[in-house]
């Protein structure tokens, strides 16, 4: 299958979630032996990255609550290796972050190179979350767009690929998940009321979503729209389109700082 092709938003072309179907596996169920060739791919290529230390893989995620992003990065980065790896929240800005310009506490958790790093929530809710409860002006998150666009320019001239996936459910498969959460004492501690009442304000989240990802899907950096009714399904193409990116990268093991041929160890 070709991932690209079928999961890409397109630069320059109009997108509508509604013919994105969150449930789509195309007619395959990834098994766990798939999917665990191609974690041990990934693997191995995070080490070749973290040894060569000439590039960078920023990974983002973006979702709806329950979308999965937790579970994503849970199972897809399970077995990298963790001094190479950082996983950043973003969370309400602090007051630190709040008096600053909205990418400052982006550019801090950029992965320097030779590392992964892995955004839970992004730079993209200041176009989501901030244009559904109106936190800040029209004209102060329309200019965000390009703002965004120059920044993960300038990420990508220094060496560093960017992955941007938005995990894709359905309404009905949200549903199913925030009462999972009440039904599993396990998992009460992860349900919010907050995460109920955002549900009536779902249409608002598609069409920011959709121009979010329209306007700030490049050619360099493109947005991924990731059916994820289907969790390990989902957790396959995140994972192949990781290894596909990391392999682009032609990483290659450094030479030896020394003659390895003259070296006696006594």
């Amino acid at each position: 299958m070709d991932l690209h092709k079928h999961f890409i938003v397109k630069p320059g072309s109009k997108l509508r979630l509604k013919d994105r179907d969150p449930g789509e596996t195309f007619g395959k169920k990834r098994n766990h032996k798939a999917l665990e060739k191609t974690l041990d791919k990934l693997r191995k290529l995070q080490h070749l990255l973290y040894a060569d230390r000439k590039c960078a893989l920023l990974i983002v995620f973006q979702a709806l609550d329950t979308g999965g992003k937790d579970g994503t990065i849970s199972h897809v980065m399970s077995g990298v290796n963790p001094q190479g790896c950082q996983v950043t929240s973003f969370k309400t800005p602090t007051a630190e972050e709040a008096a600053h310009d909205f990418l400052w506490r982006v550019q801090k958790a950029t992965p320097s190179l030779g590392n992964i790093g892995i955004f839970n929530r992004s730079h993209y809710e200041d176009v989501l979350v901030v244009r559904v409860h109106k936190l800040v002006p029209k004209n102060v998150w329309r200019k965000r767009y390009s703002l965004i666009n120059d920044f993960e320019h300038l990420l990508i001239e220094n060496r560093t690929t960017i992955l941007k996936f938005f995990l894709h459910i359905s309404k009905d498969e949200q549903k199913k998940r925030l009462e999972a959460r009440i039904q599993d004492p396990t998992r009460n501690w992860k349900f919010s009321m907050a995460d109920v009442q955002e549900r009536q304000y779902w249409d608002n989240y598609m069409k920011a979503y959709e121009d979010a990802l329209e306007k700030c899907s490049t050619d360099r950096a493109p947005w991924y729209v990731i059916p994820s009714n289907d969790k390990e399904f989902r957790n396959y193409v995140v994972a192949e389109l990781i290894v596909q990116a990391l392999e682009g990268m032609e990483l290659k093991y450094p030479r030896p700082a020394v003659d390895i041929s003259k070296v006696v160890i006594d």
